[in-house]
């Protein structure tokens, strides 16, 4: 699924599809550490910031998004490394932490001397009156343990600032001498150089500038390039709404600010639906004064204004809608015959336009854009439309936080407007997780979901776990998930259909996903050494069970059977996985069922089946005891109806099952 301009960060891809983004914590390798300092230019609080990092061991960063603090971070711990400061000799490593974590959980947990270690985004200061004290703890841990930590965050430290920190205002680079780097780097002449830097408008964020000039490098012109970033891009936005405008037309922005690229009809009819529910912010005229003493006769025979008459009046929407500047159409060519589309100019329109929406209307406008949006998405049960304001949604979180959280997200994850609300709760965290600005955001409200005492919010927290929020904080997502089977039963089967739909989209998303299958074989490591049966024990045997029976949704082929053939290193943890619920009586029939769907779907999936069978059959045997090898052997004798490759499948793992790998 896609959602036509979305328009996120600098990508517009849809939450999960193929270069959306990817992890966001956990190690970075030695190309992304590359690729951040390669054209970094130190801003001029630089230096200073520097000393203190070298000082104290952590410092605090304080900028609003798009001022550059990843880079800026993993910047200042190469500085401190070079200094000879980083502990260790050699190239540093840095590693980024989970924007969840609080101050008590840092101070706790264990620092690797000589790495240098980022936590972007951080939501709050710790409780009221504690935080010095909170921070004092996490320097004093970071620091004897020979490490560095740089925090970012978006809230100042206010009038209390904590002593033991230092919290340093953090401002972009040179946003020139940052393009004209990266523009030498990639070989641009000077001519290109000058114009680009010529041209650059104001307004714009490093990620941008970062984007045009990729772009440049790339061959594209550069005031042709421009036009889409910076003030350049809002300029045609802003001029429409300087003017006055009618009902129709706001109905008309309105619409397409949440529903991009629907055909005319249904355009039309979701504009329709919507006018209506906007008419308290734009209302008719006035009635006519009543008829004073000495007013000529005929005064009383004058008509009211009728508001349907009126109505009746207003231009044909698809004549209006061919007059607004902000409205054009596009051909798309994904079936037969050629669709044509309703959409704004350029992808960037949309999110100026709903910062200019938020702005210019009322809580009287905002109310009925919520009516609308609720009642469209419960009665059009379409992919393409939920998909359409979900990133509506997510791009209105950036002005507009507390009224997407507040009038959507909280009531509809809860379930309180239907099963269709909810799904596109999910959805709009799904995209803000895509956005470097909102992602840390979409993770504490995915939390406060999970933690709460309401079941519906619990599930939602469940979905959103399992999707692009999960591939984005892994982690994060596994342990939260885990917490969440233990609680009440429904809640429990959201959870671990979670877990094994988030080995799904690691697998995917290209990401690892060892972090669930590490989760399980060790949960049920603990829960196999139990001669007792506990509700634990069979949440995590049917957590297991799940991860081993998950199909990928695009080719229908187990997610095991896709690790099994092209991750070679995962063997052994699915080996275990399967010797755990192959020992398990009450599931023995359906891990064997799982287990033949498995093998069925090697030649799908990968080269040379019948060794992978071999090999796979052969830790699957190191796995299990003894006497459960030889009953698995026995009853693994495929039907004499299966096709012949599936059975030579079957033969090769049940023959390899019997000398186990060492």
């Amino acid at each position: 699924m896609a959602a036509p301009h979305a328009h996120f960060g600098i990508g517009g891809s849809a939450p999960g599809a193929a270069g959306g983004r990817r992890r966001a914590t956990g190690w970075l390798d030695a190309q992304e550490v590359d690729g951040l300092l390669a054209s970094y230019v130190r801003p001029g609080c630089f230096p200073d910031t520097a000393r203190m990092l070298e000082k104290d061991s952590v410092v605090v960063l304080v900028a609003q998004p798009g001022t550059g603090k990843r880079s800026g971070a993993v910047a200042l711990l190469d500085a401190v490394a070079e200094s000879g400061t980083g502990g260790v000799g050699g190239p540093a490593e840095y590693v980024v932490l989970s924007p969840d974590l609080d101050l008590r959980q840092l101070a706790d947990r264990t620092f690797t001397a000589g790495v240098g270690y980022v936590l972007l985004d951080r939501m709050d200061e710790g409780r009221a009156g504690t935080a010095d004290f909170d921070w004092r703890r996490v320097r004093d841990q970071v620091r004897a343990q020979g490490a560095h930590l740089v925090v970012t965050t978006v809230h100042g430290a206010g009038e209390t600032a904590p002593e033991a920190v230092h919290h340093a205002l953090w401002r972009p680079p040179d946003l020139a001498d940052a393009l004209r780097l990266r523009l030498r780097k990639a070989g641009c002449g000077d001519d290109t150089v000058d114009r680009a830097v010529r041209g650059l408008p104001a307004g714009c964020r490093i990620a941008e500038v970062a984007a045009a000039a990729g772009r440049i490098c790339a061959g594209s012109d550069p005031d042709d390039v421009w036009r889409e970033y910076g003030d350049s891009a809002s300029r045609p936005v802003r001029d429409w709404f300087a003017e006055d405008r009618t009902l129709q037309e706001i109905a008309e922005v309105t619409t397409l600010a949440f529903v991009t690229g629907a055909g005319r009809r249904a355009f039309e009819s979701y504009q329709e639906l919507l006018e209506p529910r906007l008419e308290q912010e734009f209302p008719g005229p006035p009635p006519p004064p009543p008829a004073r003493d000495g007013d000529d006769d005929t005064t009383e025979a004058r008509p009211r204004p009728d508001r349907t008459r009126a109505d009746r009046r207003r231009p044909d929407r698809r004549r209006s809608l061919a007059r607004n500047a902000l409205v054009t159409t596009e051909e798309l060519s994904g079936g037969s015959p050629v669709r044509t589309a309703l959409v704004f100019p350029g992808p960037q329109y949309r999110s100026w336009v709903l910062e200019e929406l938020w702005e210019n209307h009322s809580t009287a406008y905002w109310d009925g854009v919520r009516d609308w949006l609720t009642a469209l998405v419960g009665l059009i049960p379409e992919a393409a439309l939920w998909m359409s304001v979900s990133s509506g949604l997510a791009l209105l979180a950036r002005p507009a936080f507390e009224e997407v959280s507040g009038c959507y997200l909280h009531p509809w994850a809860s379930g309180a407007e239907g099963p269709a609300a909810q799904s596109v709760a999910v959805l709009v965290l799904w995209w803000m997780s895509q956005d470097d600005a909102l992602d840390a955001t979409a993770l504490t409200l995915a939390r406060g979901w999970a933690q709460s005492a309401d079941p519906g919010l619990r599930k939602s927290a469940a979905l959103a776990f399992s999707g692009p929020l999960g591939v984005r904080f892994p982690t994060d997502a596994v342990k939260r998930l885990w917490t969440l089977t233990g609680k009440d039963a429904e809640t429990s089967l959201h959870a671990r259909l979670a877990l094994a739909n988030l080995v799904v989209a690691l697998v995917e998303s290209g990401e690892d996903a060892g972090v669930v299958l590490d989760l399980l074989v060790y949960r049920l490591g603990l829960q196999r050494r139990k001669d007792a049966t506990d509700r634990t024990k069979g949440v995590t045997f049917r957590a297991a069970l799940e991860v081993l029976t998950v199909r990928v949704a695009r080719t229908r082929c187990p997610v095991v059977a896709v690790l099994t053939a092209e991750q070679p290193g995962f063997r052994p943890k699915l080996a275990e996985l399967w010797a755990a619920v192959l020992c398990n009586r009450p599931l023995r029939g359906d891990a064997l069922r799982s287990l033949r769907a498995a093998l069925r779907a090697l030649p799908q999936v990968g080269e040379n089946p019948l060794d992978v069978a071999r090999e796979f059959g052969a830790s699957v045997g190191a796995a299990l005891p003894p006497n459960e090898r030889e009953l698995l052997h026995r009853v693994l004798e495929p039907p004499a109806s299966l096709a012949p490759e599936p059975t030579a499948l079957t033969h090769t793992f049940r023959a390899a099952l019997l000398s186990p790998a060492r």
